[in-house]
Formats: C-alpha cells, structure tokens, sequence
C-alpha cells in the first residue's frame, strides 16, 4: 500500500495520540487488564452487574480519553493530556463511588447527598463528551435531548408527546444507579456478548486467520470470470463475520480486491461499490452480526444460536445478489478468467486447516446449549492452541498480549457508545415514547406492512446519518419494533381468517368480542371482513387472540422477523448517500468520485432492500427446514432475475421487453402465494433466457474474434496484370 494511500485511509481513523510513547504503553498495558477482567467477569465472577458495567465503563473511559484526544488540533499538547488524565481520573472515581455509597444511598430512602449529586452529573458528562471524541456530535445531542425532554419540554409539549415530568433527582437516579440506565441492559450486553466476541475476532485476526480468508477467496473464486470480483465478495463476507465493522472490512479487503478488480478490467467505480456492498453484508453475516444478534437475542429472549441460524440464508442470498452484479459486470467489461496465481482450493483449504477449529469449537459449543459467552471464551483458548499448528502465525505470549490488548482498543469506542445508548433507552422506557412512536408509525401506515417497511427504510436511514448502525437498530428497534412484530403477526392472523382456519380455542375470543358475527368464523371470509372482526377486538385482548391463534412458535418467529428487518434496514446508511462511510472508504482505495461510488454501492446493495420484504412476506425466517430451503432456493434465482433486470443485461445485452419479462419472472419467484409448479415453469424460463443469452455472447464474440483477424490480415497487393491492363 503506497503512503499516499495510507494517508488517505486514516481520515476514516480518529485521531489518535501517537507522539506520546508512554501513552501508548499505559492503553496496552490497561487493555491487557481490562480483557483479562472481562474474561473472569463473563466466566467466574459473582459481583453484582452494576459493578461490572461500571467497571466496564471506566476502563474504556480511561482508553479513550487518553488514546483519542478532544481535537485532532490537540494531538501534541501536553495541556490537552493533563486534561485528559483528569478525566480518566474522574471515570475511576466514579466506578470507586458506587459500591461504596450504593448501600447508604438505599438506607437513606434513595435520597441523593451532594456527591450523589456529583458523580451521577460527572460520569453523565464523562459518557457525553468521550462519544463526541469519538462518534461526533449527533448522539450527545441526542442524549442531551432525551434527558432535557424527562425534566424539562416534556411537560411543555402537547399532543401525543406529552410527559409530566420527572424530577432530576430522580432521572439521575435511574441514569447512575438503577439497572435501566448507562449500566443498565445494553452495558450489559457490551461487557457480555459483544466483547467477548469482539476479542474472539481479535484473537482470529492475530492467528493470521485474514490472510488465510483472503488465500481461500482467491483459490475459491479466482479462476471464474469475475473471479477478483468474487473475492471480495466471498472475503468480505468472511472476515465481516469475525469483524462486524462494515468500514474496517473495507479498508482490510479492500486494499487487495479493488486493485485487483481495476487490474481485471472491472470500471473503479464499480469495483469500489462491490467492496462497499460487500463489507456493509459482513454485518449481516453470523456469528458476529456487528453486535446486532447478541442485542437482538436480548431483545427479543430468542436464543442467540437461533438467531444466527436463521439469519444465514438471509445473509447468504444477500452476497449472491452482489455476485450477480460482478457476473454480469464481468461479462459486460470482457473480463476474463485468471489464468495464474491461484493454488487449488482443496490445497488452501488443508494447508490452513488449523483455522477452521475456533470456528468448528464455537458452533458445536453452541449447539450444544452453552451460553453465547462460555463458547467465545473456549473457542479464545482455541485459536491459542490452533495457533501452534501454524508454521508462520504460532501465538506465544507476545502475541496474546498483543491480541488482548488489540480487543480491548477495538472495543473501546463501542462500550462507551453502548452506554451512552442506555441513557437515551432509559428515557423511551421511562416516558413511554416508544409505545407512543409505535402508534404513530402504526396509524402512518394504515395497517399496511409495505409502508410501514418503508417508513422503518426512511427513519432508519435518517438516524444513520448520525448514528453508527448498532446505535441505530437500538433506537429503532425500541421505537417501531413492536408496531412491526404487531402487524406481521396480524397479518397472519387474517390469513387464517381469510382462509377460515382460525383454531377453535381464538374463536373463544371472538365470541367475548362480537358473539353476533361468530358464524363468519366457521368458513373463508373476505380480507375487509377479516379486518373488521380484528378491530372489534379490544386493545388488551388482541395480544392473546394472537398467541391464540399463532401460537408461542409463530409469535416468536414474528417478533425476530420484526428485528431482523430492522437491523437489516440500519444497514443502509453506509451505502447510502449522502453519508456512506464505507463506500466513501472503498472511493478512497479506487480514486473515484465519493458521492458517485456511493451511488453505485447503494445500487449494488439492493439486497438490503429485498431481503427484508422477503423476511416480511415469506417463510424465509422459520423453523421449518425444507420450507426456507425451497423459499431460498426460488428467492435466489428471483434476486439473479432482478439484477439482470436492473443492469439491463444476463450474459448478454437484453432490451426493454426481456427485461420487464424478468422482473415478472422475479415476482413470481418471490411472492408467496405462487405455487410450486408456476415457480418451476418461471425457473425454467429464467434458465432458457440465460442459455440464450450466453449463446448470443458467444456468436457475438466469434464475431467480434473474427473481425478482429480480418482486420489483422495485411492488405493483398493490387494483382499485377490486371493492374497492366
């Protein structure tokens, strides 16, 4: 990488204070202790959870205070450092004042003494002001706004957003001290889930294990047409399953793909928007889903094994639709396949075999039933031992406290994120917001899934502007996700209306509810009549008509579609102009316009958009097997059919009615209440405009091979005769 370039890339870095050597040594030496901390917390500590997540916060506090400074301006100044051991300082303090004053403050009936006063407001400051470092100003805004709303607007605003109001004793008390704060559930999350896994992918990527990625991306796909388009793809969907940062993969697969797609002949522009793509699904990818399946297995009470189970194919059939892009892509620019370079897959894959038994050791850890943070903490202890199988990568104590140490900075900006999200979290469950946002959206929407989906795509896109994606999903999760699960769930349940398939124990409801309309129940109904007996349901009953008539199993899948479309919606912000990191990130490698990238990434992501109304409308997300294989199956020749529809091109270049034909071809292979037979004759015809295609490729490049050695061919000289003559 030329050191133009890496000048370049750190712009998406923060600024960090790399002019003081001891400071570095003290962030080492702290993330070694704080990792090592986080270990025992996760595996044999009894102390109580306020502890530990105040624990957590002051230890990255302390990083990042003294790592990132106020402004990059500040960087060398030593008046800057003095401030900033000050607020490391503080941060220690305040982990110190909890379990000393916790009990005397409940004996005092939860009345607060002046430095009850004092630390509560200061470890409030301290979380504002370290993710301004770090995230920017959107989110201390927005803290500011949610804890001034408690106090003060609130009780001056009319309508729906009403609120009497709290005290400030009281908001601090539920901030500092209370299980529903900055130490509350999503601090808890951090120090659980999140990190351990953030230090699992530490520990992965210190054993060499993204050379090896990158190594089996090239032997899987190098020698396909496309094949430099293909492992991007197929790397960034690898190493965004340990890393879970959509920017980072760009920058770490990047440098290798986008080089070697330029070399190929894909166009810059677009070989920086597959990188973009790409790496934005690394998040979408299990196990680490970019913090997103531990949040939403808290959320929802589903166990974390069963979400990243399900969120497989979704994922998967993202990563094709970009496949299909650069396949077409591919075919359109005349790229061609790689004739050298590439060892054997079988060869790569068995010469770093040792690579695959951390991830091996995790999943069968986890399908056995041992928690999510028990299995990151022994397959941590297998990469260590993996590591002793390799020739170039053995890990020894160096190496381990190095990659403790790597974790710890890699998770620092996210804790303190994480507990700055508790704070606003706080007050949408102290106000009762997010019930009043959920009918908001609700009555916007008609009772309407398709528009609600859209209206989800637009908030999620606005508070992506501002917020990284976990923040994100947090926020939106807690605000639309139970008007989403609502009206999925019921609009299951009006298929069984409309079908007259109600079982008989939710009729018992409906009896309480409108007894005179109890014969519509027993025989198919239309839609409209469907919806009319759901309204005459009360509010409080229509919870248990659902469970009723859906059952725990359904309601369940219901309530994990309903986060699922949501965090795959929170995606879009980083391929989505105007503010799109990652694809900005990919522009920077290939020297192309930003905004414009961005553009072609935001095209090339489709599948961001498609994969949620196939969540929505489908069985993609269930239990049963082969029914989400067949789904699956279709939904991913229906996406081939759609890109093609989209580019204007499958093998060949294809005019305006072959692709109206493909879009009706992908519709078809995508809706649910198409039959199997019809999918199977849509198939057929999708495989029959492929073959022909191709075959009008070929005759076009015989051709074009054939012209090219005509004109070759040197001129015949005038015949001397007839030239006599």
């Amino acid at each position: 990488m030329s050191d133009s370039l890496q000048q370049e890339l750190k712009k998406f870095e923060l600024p960090t204070r790399t002019d003081f050597p001891w400071v570095g040594k003290a962030i080492t030496t702290m993330g070694v202790i704080l990792s090592l901390l986080h270990i025992w917390f996760n595996t044999l500590s009894t102390l109580p959870e306020l502890w530990i997540s105040a624990t957590h916060f002051a230890g990255f506090a302390i990083i990042c205070a003294l790592w990132y400074p106020a402004h990059i301006s500040l960087k060398k100044s030593k008046i800057a450092l003095a401030v900033d051991i000050g607020i490391a300082l503080a941060a220690l303090a305040c982990l110190i004042y909890i379990p000393f004053a916790e009990d005397a403050l409940y004996e005092r009936g939860v009345k607060f003494i002046a430095s009850d006063w004092f630390f509560s407001i200061l470890a409030i400051a301290i979380v504002i002001e370290l993710i301004r470092r770090t995230m920017g100003w959107f989110i201390p805004v927005l803290i500011l706004v949610c804890l001034s709303y408690v106090v003060l607007w609130g009780q001056w605003t009319s309508g729906i957003f009403h609120f009497p109001g709290l005290s400030l004793e009281t908001l601090l008390y539920r901030s500092f001290y209370s299980s529903e704060g900055m130490f509350g559930s999503i601090s808890r999350i951090s120090w659980t889930f999140v990190f351990m896994f953030i230090l699992f992918g530490a520990f992965l990527v210190r054993s060499g294990v993204g050379d090896y990625i990158i190594d089996v991306s090239r032997a899987a796909a190098g020698k396909v047409i496309g094949g430099p388009g293909f492992i991007a793809v197929i790397g960034s969907g690898l190493m965004g399953s340990v890393s879970g940062s959509s920017v980072a993969n760009t920058v770490s697969t990047g440098v290798i793909s986008i080089p070697l797609m330029q070399k190929a002949g894909f166009p810059s522009r677009f070989a920086a928007g597959v990188e973009a793509a790409a790496s934005t699904g690394g998040q979408l990818m299990p196990p680490v889903m970019g913090a997103g399946a531990f949040i939403m297995a808290s959320y929802t009470q589903i166990p974390y094994v069963d979400i990243i189970a399900v969120s497989f194919l979704p994922a998967l059939i993202y990563f094709l639709s970009v496949a299909f892009f650069v396949r077409i892509e591919a075919k359109r620019s005349g790229v061609q396949k790689v004739t050298s370079g590439c060892e054997p897959l079988l060869k790569v894959l068995l010469s770093g075999w040792h690579n695959l038994i951390p991830l091996a050791v995790l999943v069968t850890l986890l399908v056995k039933g041992f928690t999510p943070t028990y299995a990151a903490g022994i397959s941590i202890l297998s990469v260590v031992v993996a590591s002793w199988f390799s020739k170039n990568h053995k890990m020894g104590p160096k190496a381990i406290i190095e990659a403790l140490s790597q974790g710890a900075k890699n998770m620092a900006t996210t804790a303190v994120l994480l507990v700055g999200i508790g704070l606003v979290i706080n007050v949408i469950s102290t106000t009762g917001i997010g019930n009043t946002f959920s009918l908001m959206i609700n009555s916007w929407a008609n009772g309407d899934l398709l528009v609600m989906i859209a209206l989800i795509a637009l908030a999620s896109l606005i508070l992506g502007m501002g917020l990284p994606v976990t923040a994100a999903y947090i926020v939106l999760g807690t605000l639309s996700a139970p008007a989403l699960y609502k009206l999925i769930a019921e609009s299951q349940l009006l298929d069984l209306l409309v079908s007259g398939q109600l079982p008989e124990q939710a009729k018992a409801i409906f009896m309480l509810a409108a007894p005179d309309k109890l014969d519509l129940l027993n025989a198919p109904m239309a839609l409209e009549t469907a919806k009319e007996m759901i309204a005459l349901v009360p509010a409080d009953f229509v919870e248990t008509l659902l469970e009723q008539s859906l059952g725990l199993e359904a309601i369940s899948l219901a309530l994990l579609s309903a986060h699922l479309i949501i965090f795959w919606l929170s995606q879009d912000s980083n391929v989505t102009p105007p503010v799109c990191l990652t694809a900005f990130a990919a522009a920077t490698i290939a020297k192309t316009p930003p905004m414009r990238t961005g553009l072609m990434a935001w095209k090339i992501a489709k599948g961001l958009y498609l994969v949620p109304l196939l969540i929505a409308y489908t069985n993609l997300v269930s239990w049963d097997v082969t029914s989400v294989l067949v789904t699956g199956g279709f939904a991913i020749i229906g996406t081939y059919a759609f890109v093609a529809a989209i580019e204007g091109y499958l093998e060949n270049k294809i005019n305006l009615l072959t692709r109206a034909v493909l879009i009706v071809l992908g519709v078809a292979l995508v809706w649910p209440d198409i039959s199997v037979v019809i999918r199977l004759v849509c198939v057929a015809l999708f495989v029959g405009l492929f073959i022909h295609t191709a075959r009008q490729y070929d005759a076009n490049q015989v051709k074009k091979e054939s012209e090219d050695e005509q004109e070759s061919l040197p001129q015949n000289e005038p015949d001397t005769v007839a030239s006599s003559l």
